[in-house]
């Protein structure tokens, strides 16, 4: 006799959930959210908090991730124990099941993913890389998109621009997974230029992700490329009436009219539709770098609102 199941549908209200964000941890009191504040325009709404980090804080941030456990009562060489035996078990146990899964083909795949986190890599290059068929390689990715170990954020499209690139842009949920899988620390990640800036964008995703389910507004998170490379926006939050709002992340402390080039072209694009656009840096200061755009810290994502 079949298993009666009870499907919930009218009933039961989804709610995702995801690791810890600054803003919770750091017990900041609720408000308007980072996107929502943005779509408003207005600089004095987007405050970071009295003391901001620099780039190694925000490092630390990273790797310390948003598991409760590791994140709330563990420090040092305890917490890396603990992401390294979480990742572990994942990736030996919970993952393989009885599908006859290798577990060191898995994990290379995995250190792969984390190579490319917030990145467009091909899938030949990632499949290649770890010596596994296209099959393979698809199969894991979904295994691990299931296990909410990785997100795959889809590219905006619109009938305004064309030529755009349509591949999903992957993420590790969790920037310390990051760090677990590749063995970093602070001083590791601050010695390669493209990983920790891939850091930092994982980083500032696990903050945008829970914002996005909780938001009133409702709002999507997008990637935006174009197939020939001349325009890539890291982040696109699409809110209702198709409104955007459209952010950069930077390594600099001191951002540019040249680090917003690329939002200044999506605001040209879209005119009204374009609410507001910002650049996260590592500095300490915000300002304007044009009509809708702000250079804004990285902190600001749980500053004072």
């Amino acid at each position: 006799m079949e298993a009666q199941t009870w499907p919930g549908t009218g009933r039961v209200v989804r709610v995702p959930m995801y690791g810890m964000t600054v803003r919770e941890l750091e017990g900041v009191s609720s408000g308007a959210g980072f996107v929502e504040s943005l779509a408003e325009g207005a600089l004095d709404s987007l405050e970071p908090p009295r003391s901001t980090p620099d780039l190694p804080a925000y490092l630390e941030m990273a790797l310390r991730g948003g598991f409760p456990e590791a994140a709330l009562r563990l420090r040092g060489h305890e917490r890396t124990v603990w992401l390294d035996g979480y990742l572990d078990q994942i990736l030996t146990r919970d993952a393989i099941g009885a599908n006859g899964r290798d577990p060191a083909r898995l994990r290379r795949y995995f250190e792969a993913l984390a190579l490319n986190s917030a990145g467009l890599a091909e899938d030949k290059t990632l499949y290649d890389a770890v010596g596994i068929d296209r099959r393979t390689a698809l199969a894991y990715e979904r295994l691990l998109v299931n296990l909410m170990m990785l997100e795959l954020v889809p590219a905006w499209l619109t009938n305004r621009l064309s030529r755009l690139v349509k591949a999903p842009k992957r993420y590790l949920t969790d920037p310390s997974l990051v760090g677990s899988a590749l063995r970093l620390d602070v001083r590791t990640a601050m010695r390669d230029g493209d990983l920790f800036g891939r850091l930092l964008d994982t980083f500032v995703a696990s903050q945008l992700r829970p914002e996005a389910a909780l938001s009133t507004r409702r709002f999507r998170l997008h990637h935006l490329r174009e197939r020939n490379g001349r325009h890539e926006i890291d982040v696109i939050a699409e809110l209702g009436a198709h409104e955007v709002v459209a952010i950069e992340v930077k390594a600099t402390a001191a951002p540019s009219a040249d680090d917003a080039r690329h939002l200044a072209w999506l605001r040209d694009k879209l005119g009204d539709r374009f609410v507001g656009g910002a650049v996260l840096h590592v500095g300490s200061r915000r300002f304007s770098l044009g009509p809708k755009l702000f250079a804004l810290p990285i902190c600001t994502l749980w500053g004072r609102r």
